[in-house]
């Protein structure tokens, strides 16, 4: 039965469900039916007159509330069948773009559009991926546009006419509007992988004048398109820094992509950059996006890329000279809009003359260089840098500890911290998983940096190594009464074993423990 109406139920359990009506008789409740009659649908009750129906009525049959809706015709049925099935097509030719597939997807549009204008197996044409405008003779152009900007173009060749304006103008904005809506939906399909492969960005913390200087240059070229160079050690922040950069520019609205060139082989690097093409090798099963491209309109940071192999340098200054890439296997130029930042614990300077490192990339690499600061270079930045990492990981591990002693802040001062930052963080986690007190003790710290503290004592004055002192000697002590046991010598002392082995590690008491235990 094809319906010419439908009785539409709007309240109860069954609300939303509704009755196809056709020239027949429907029962729709106890007692109550609904016929045609005279050309019109009539609910009739077993007593009482019946009623015409009329479109978009509302009525009460018992307490169940019914709308009359007519049936469309059966060509504005076929005619919005068509618009919603170009609504598909259109979405499913953005994501395959530049996919041989995607010419599959094309001469169906032209068909669906021929029989929307009438022309059924008549009409050729072709959808242009290009952001130019085609040259064309006798044929009809439709721009499509993504964002306000010509992205694709619909030629159908047949002669202009004004009884296709309405129809043809009406499909190029059905067409944008599922272009813009497949692209913003790969965009945040992006953002979402990227944001789970991200890990807790803190900031830059600090104070000290190389950290102002260090902030000041953010500022001065995010506002810029040009490429920069971050160099400094390891562990001294320089993600932090291409972040920072990508927050304060134009960008930041859109995806910031990471890529660790040291973390991933030389054999699988160049598909995550480039991306490749369903079939380019073995276990390609289907098309993929490089990290280049994922970063559309937003900024990709290549970090230690000093360690890319020669191949791949060649293949990352084309696409910082041509702003356009080729994935592994394909043949089709894909356009590029990002902004590169790059950063490197090497000297890569060194590495050109060597022969290490191709000397055209430095250059298109090193427009703007920032050097990040080692942890030595700004020691007044440590008390706010440990007060941070220990509120962050208190967090994350539910303790509550209110702060370091004296003793612990003066070795985080001592230490020179050859892994700079990351060292730090990784330090005071370890303190404070394994502090048995409310508060870090120098004890509870790696033992390089205790004993960095311990050499520096006597040089950091009286008080500090009077200190140290009486803390070794109350512990010797405690064991000449426990009789070498050092389980009696943690209860005189009132702590832990396990805290007084490690205070006789770190406080270098081992060999005399054992001397004075003999005895």
């Amino acid at each position: 039965m094809i319906p010419t109406a439908h009785l539409i139920i709007l309240n109860g359990p069954c609300a939303g469900a509704s009755y196809p009506l056709g020239i027949g008789e429907v029962l729709v409740a106890e007692g109550v039916c609904i016929r045609w009659e005279s050309g019109r649908h009539v609910a009739q009750a077993t007593t009482g007159p019946a009623t015409s129906l009329t479109a978009g009525e509302e009525f009460l049959i018992g307490e169940t509330r019914f709308a009359y809706q007519p049936a469309l015709p059966t060509e504005d049925r076929h005619t919005l069948l068509r618009a919603t099935t170009l609504l598909y097509l259109f979405r499913s030719w953005e994501q395959m773009r530049g996919d041989p597939a995607a010419q599959i997807v094309e001469g169906h549009i032209i068909h669906i559009i021929a029989d929307l204008l009438g022309h059924s197996g008549t009409l050729t044409g072709e959808v242009v991926d290009s952001p130019e405008p085609p040259v064309v003779g006798n044929a009809v152009t439709l721009p499509l546009f993504i964002q306000g900007k010509l992205d694709a173009t619909v030629v159908l060749h047949l002669p202009p006419s004004d009884q296709y304006v309405d129809t043809l103008s009406s499909i190029a904005s059905l067409a944008s509007i599922a272009l813009e809506s497949a692209r913003e939906t790969a965009t945040l399909r992006n953002e979402v992988a990227l944001l789970a492969e991200q890990i807790f960005s803190s900031g830059i913390v600090g104070d000290s004048p190389p950290v102002r200087r260090l902030l000041q240059m953010i500022e001065r070229v995010a506002a810029s398109e040009s490429t920069v160079l971050i160099l400094g050690e390891s562990g001294t922040g320089k993600e932090l820094v291409a972040r920072a950069i990508h927050q304060r520019s134009a960008r930041k609205a859109r995806s910031f992509v990471p890529i660790n060139c040291a973390a991933i082989t030389d054999t699988l690097l160049e598909s995550e950059l480039f991306g490749h093409e369903k079939g380019a090798f073995t276990g390609a099963a289907a098309q993929k996006k490089g990290r280049l491209e994922m970063a559309q309109g937003g900024t990709v940071f290549l970090d230690e890329v000093g360690e890319l192999v020669p191949g791949l340098q060649a293949k990352l200054l084309r696409v910082l000279q041509e702003r356009e890439l080729v994935r592994v296997g394909g043949t089709q130029a894909v356009k590029l809009d990002v902004r590169v930042l790059a950063a490197t614990n090497r000297d890569l300077a060194a590495d050109v003359r060597n022969g290490a490192f191709r000397e055209d990339l430095f250059h298109r690499l090193n427009v703007i260089a920032l050097r990040t600061p080692p942890l030595r270079e700004r020691k007044d930045d440590i008390p706010a840098l440990a007060r941070h990492f220990l509120a962050k990981i208190c967090h994350q591990c539910r303790r509550r500890m209110t702060g370091f002693s004296p003793e612990a802040e003066r070795a985080l001062f001592s230490y020179d911290w050859p892994g700079n930052i990351r060292e730090l963080e990784n330090a005071i986690e370890r303190a404070v998983v394994l502090a048995e007190t409310d508060t870090v003790l120098a004890e509870d710290l790696p033992d390089a940096i205790s004993e960095a503290a311990a050499t520096a004592a006597p040089a950091s004055g009286a008080y500090q190594y009077t200190v140290g002192e009486a803390k070794r000697e109350s512990i010797l002590r405690a064991y000449e009464q426990g009789g070498g046991d050092y389980k009696a010598a943690a209860r005189l002392l009132g702590i832990h074993p396990n805290y007084l082995l490690r205070l006789v590690r770190n406080l270098g008491l081992k060999d005399e423990v054992a001397h004075r235990s003999s005895k």
